[in-house]
């Protein structure tokens, strides 16, 4: 029996029950694998569920405001999937009339499908005899093959391009790729592998060389940033005022506080004499209410130290690109997950 045979049969045991392995629509297996990167299963499921409810077609999709998409992706993070989701969505109406495209190249030229993406939606969804290499595949094929080559540089794309292709059952590639994934999810584990019980043992090189640990070879890490924000939060008659990111930047289209972001750290106390604080508050009275502690929020290559700063102003706020959103609606916008969590216990639990 060959690697992939072995896999397979293991897999037919082994796999578990998850809803877009029920179906060959390309549209939720694309909406599946965007989710499920940088997401835990468990939430990866329950935002599945949540995103075909509302957005059961692609034309749904496509129609609805990215700001409603933003909003129903909350809590997942990195949104800039969302919001890719959106345009491919629109571009799949607007040049496919709705259909799925089925050839990697096309696949690869739509928004925020890169080539894991692409390869998993052709196999699964169409048949095609591609490979799919995410993070479970590439950490498998580094130990079973001994592949040392980083998979972020030329070389270690070639190299693990090359074994996935060599492992690729072509008579049935979408069940061979969902398998290499569930097999290195949940036996080929990054600590503490189940090697007893995995169908490749007998011939994995890591585990004969007593090499498991020192395989995949880490990429580099990229030097996280520090950023300081200190969050101006204005609260009057039942409106909090808010603005959208709409900059090059995180978050964007996402809703938070007015803010001035400083190079280090600052005493909050001391920002009224910034000339930042004194243009937003002109004609304004103000007076500081509550500050509170440091919010430290990790991206992938920064971290967001954050204050928030409670102000009471003598009468209602009108500055540009601010907006005033009443209690009652806030639920409609969407935040961050940083701004969420400080939304949902100082204003909505507060109510």
């Amino acid at each position: 029996m060959n690697v992939s045979q072995s896999v397979g049969k293991w897999y037919d045991l082994n796999k578990r029950s998850l809803p877009w392995r029920e179906t060959k629509n390309p549209y939720y297996i694309w909406i599946s694998e965007i989710l499920l990167q940088q997401t835990r299963m468990k939430q990866g499921i329950f935002y599945y569920h949540k995103f075909i409810k509302r957005f059961p077609t692609i034309f749904e999709l496509a129609a609805s405001p990215v700001e409603e998409v933003l909003n129903i992706w909350q809590g997942l993070g990195y949104y800039s999937r969302a919001r890719n989701m959106h345009k491919a969505a629109n571009t799949i109406v607007d040049r496919f009339h709705g259909d799925f495209p089925s050839d990697l190249h096309t696949l690869r030229q739509l928004p925020g499908i890169g080539d894991y993406s692409a390869a998993a939606i052709a196999s699964l969804a169409f048949h095609v005899a591609v490979a799919s290499i995410d993070g479970n595949v590439y950490r498998l094929l580094a130990r079973y093959y001994g592949i040392t080559s980083r998979r972020d540089t030329a070389k270690g794309k070639k190299d693990f391009k090359e074994a996935a292709s060599e492992l690729l059952d072509r008579s049935n590639p979408g069940r061979h790729n969902q398998a290499m994934i569930e097999l290195g999810a949940l036996i080929c584990l990054p600590k503490k592998p189940l090697c007893d019980e995995c169908p490749l043992n007998a011939s994995c090189y890591a585990l004969k060389n007593k090499s498991i640990s020192e395989l995949p070879k880490k990429k580099k890490k990229s030097k996280q940033v520090h950023r300081y924000f200190y969050y101006l939060v204005i609260i009057r008659r039942g409106y909090v005022y808010m603005k959208q990111r709409t900059e090059n930047d995180i978050w964007a289209l996402l809703y938070d506080f007015p803010l001035i972001e400083t190079q280090k750290k600052r005493n909050p106390e001391l920002l009224v004499k910034d000339s930042e604080w004194v243009n937003f508050f002109k004609n304004y009275k103000v007076r500081i209410t509550s500050i509170s502690p440091e919010h430290k929020h990790v991206l992938s290559h920064q971290i967001i130290h954050a204050r928030f700063i409670e102000v009471d102003i003598d009468k209602n706020y009108h500055p540009e690109n601010i907006v005033a959103i009443g209690f009652d609606e806030i639920d409609n916008y969407p935040f961050p997950r940083l701004i969420d969590k400080y939304v949902s216990a100082k204003i909505i639990g507060e109510q």
